[in-house]
């Protein structure tokens, strides 16, 4: 009684099936960006590094700002950053981009952290995130309604950390 023999005839077959559906999946690789497509998407002041899937990006932030503008300054930081073009294009372009993680920095200590993940906002949420960081950057000294707008957007839209002394007490 020959209970394996007609899997035996199959077996080459199958193994060279299989190995090429492996070679066909591992040629088409992941979309994720090279260290080049990343270097100064942001400007020469961030730094930009693949994590995984994740896009992470540091930024320097201004002590003058963090001195007049205090908490509210240290937290708008992240979100200029993350709700710009250059994060919308490097999520389209890019689909195995999980998320973009955007970390600030003064004299060295962590400010403000926050990341967006890839299907967090629409074409219609982007625009309006767009619209906020445009209206933040103009008018945000002389009315800094607008940078308490963003920061409100931007925590009702990503995961974010502030350091322990720009958290509300």
């Amino acid at each position: 009684m020959k209970k394996y023999g007609g899997s035996r005839a199959l077996r080459p077959g199958l193994l060279a099936s299989a190995a090429l559906l492996v070679a066909g999946c591992s040629s088409q690789g992941t979309l994720l960006p090279s260290a080049a497509e990343l270097e100064g998407l942001y400007g020469q002041g961030a730094e930009l590094r693949l994590n995984g899937n994740v896009v992470d990006v540091r930024v320097d932030q201004d002590p003058a700002q963090i001195r007049r503008g205090g908490i509210l300054w240290a937290r708008v930081g992240p979100y200029i950053f993350l709700f710009s073009p250059q994060t919308e294009e490097l999520l389209q372009r890019f689909p195995d981009v999980a998320a973009v993680r955007v970390r600030t920095y003064v004299g060295g200590r962590l400010v403000a952290s926050a990341m967006l993940l890839r299907d967090e906002l629409t074409s219609v949420t982007w625009r309006e995130a767009v619209r906020r960081v445009a209206k933040a950057r103009l008018e945000g000294t002389r009315n800094p309604a607008h940078l308490e707008d963003l920061v409100r957007y931007g925590e009702d839209h990503t995961r974010f950390e502030y350091a322990p002394r720009f958290r509300e007490n």
